[in-house]
């Protein structure tokens, strides 16, 4: 009996421990981070950028000697001939035909080809380069965005929790009140109709609970969407995350050269300049060096591995500059330069627009701020207030001195103003949020 009972304990720790494990606590960073290492978009971005370190070593391999090895083995049962004089042979006038070659024919070569001067080449070489450092901050905008939608993910969620617990509470006040006139109606002192109107503000709250619970659950299952959590996870937020600062204000105001997507157009417009370059490149002369090591067999009989005496060998060799210098290709490289161009100069355009709407949500986002720490300010004197006028209802309606009307009225009231305290705070983290950004520093949200 009683190694069953420890064996039923055991379980039962286990169940719990299972049980614990499965629900997570999530902060705002701990859930960035794990964006940040488990998203496809962040895993995407760093292969990216792996992926540019080999382009890199594909363009470097062009200034790098190539070598290769070729062999080839021939048989022909009927050898071409050709048509001489007779008077090789001491027959004039008339013509012999006679079979050049041999039966058999084999071939190993060793090439090896080395560029000297290639323009196209040398710019494609810095390019890829550059390229490297493309994917590096386009890894970092990737991030920047990915962080920027878990923050208003993770935000909505807990705005919805919020409002849950405010439902629940106005839930447990309307019962309460019920429950005050369910005993006056008992004891005469109330009509049975007011009873059954608190019934039917129970029962609208109970829904409006269910609603809001169905909300949560949708919100969670797109805040674990959206940090590449398996949807099955049970996920705990902490309490304080809504804390507000209104020190945000106070920080430096952005430089829109450190942003990101400045950055990454600006690099991208430098990727343009060289892919004008090396357009240009095809003016320039081309000069490379070409050597080459063989070895060649003939005779009668299978010629590799053979010890037939018939057999022939010899070695042959050649080294070689190769220049090729273009004059005149109708126009081609001109019109491709004209065309780079045109490219740089949109490029430059699509910058400009950039910068200009980063500095409106820079601008925006602090307008945002300031109105949402007033909506909060307002929106929780009205909280206070209205629990008050309830408090005072409550009791003036226990007292015959207010009517169920009056009584209702003072709980949705009530439930308005925790609603917009709610949302209100909802709307500054929001807003928070994207003042973070157009400072260019979302990734402080990681290491706070």
């Amino acid at each position: 009996m009683k190694i069953k009972f420890l064996s039923v304990l055991a379980a039962g720790l286990l169940v719990q421990m299972n049980e614990v494990r499965a629900q997570e606590t999530l902060t705002l960073q701990q859930a960035i981070r794990y964006a940040l290492e488990n998203k496809v978009e962040a895993q995407k971005a760093r292969l990216d950028v792996t992926n540019s370190q080999y382009q890199v070593d594909e363009v470097r391999s062009g200034a790098l000697p190539q070598v290769s090895g070729s062999g080839t083995l021939t048989y022909n049962p009927m050898l071409q001939k050709s048509a001489l004089p007779g008077d090789l042979i001491g027959q004039p006038g008339t013509t012999v035909m006679v079979a050049f070659g041999q039966k058999w024919q084999s071939n190993a070569t060793l090439t090896v080809n080395q560029q000297i001067f290639n323009q196209a080449l040398f710019t494609g070489l810095k390019a890829a380069s550059t390229t490297r450092e493309f994917y590096q901050i386009n890894k970092d905008l990737t991030d920047e965005q990915l962080i920027e939608k878990v923050a208003n993910a993770y935000y909505q969620v807990f705005q919805s929790r919020l409002q849950e617990k405010t439902i629940e509470t106005n839930l447990n006040n309307t019962e309460k009140n019920r429950q005050v006139i369910q005993g006056l109606v008992e004891a005469g002192l109330a009509k049975r109709i007011d009873l059954d109107r608190t019934t039917v503000q129970v029962n609208n709250l109970k829904t409006q609970l269910q609603q809001a619970r169905n909300t949560l659950e949708i919100q969670e299952n797109a805040l674990k969407f959206a940090i590449g959590m398996d949807i099955t996870n049970e996920i705990v937020l902490p309490e304080e995350t809504f804390a507000i600062d209104a020190s945000v204000l106070e920080t430096q105001s952005s430089n829109l050269n450190n942003r990101t997507e400045v950055r990454l157009l600006e690099k991208q417009a430098e990727l343009l300049e060289l892919d004008k370059k090396a357009t240009i490149a095809d003016y320039y002369p081309t000069l490379s060096f070409t050597g080459n090591l063989g070895y060649l067999g003939m005779g009668q009989s299978f010629p590799i591995f053979s010890k037939d005496v018939g057999v022939n060998w010899s070695g042959f060799s050649g080294l070689g500059l190769n220049l090729s210098i273009p004059i005149f290709n109708g126009g081609r490289t001109r019109a491709q330069v004209n065309q780079k161009n045109v490219e740089i100069l949109r490029a430059k355009a699509d910058l400009e627009d950039t910068k200009l709407a980063l500095s409106m949500a820079n601008e925006n986002a602090k307008t945002q701020i300031k109105n949402s720490l007033l909506t909060i300010s307002s929106s929780q004197a009205n909280v206070q207030l209205a629990k008050e006028v309830l408090e005072n209802t409550q009791n003036n309606y226990r007292n015959g001195l207010a009517t169920l009307t009056e009584l209702l009225d003072a709980e949705n009231s009530y439930a308005d103003a925790q609603t917009n305290y709610n949302t209100s705070l909802l709307n500054y983290k929001i807003a928070e949020v994207q003042l973070i950004k157009a400072k260019g520093e979302l990734k402080t949200l990681v290491n706070e």
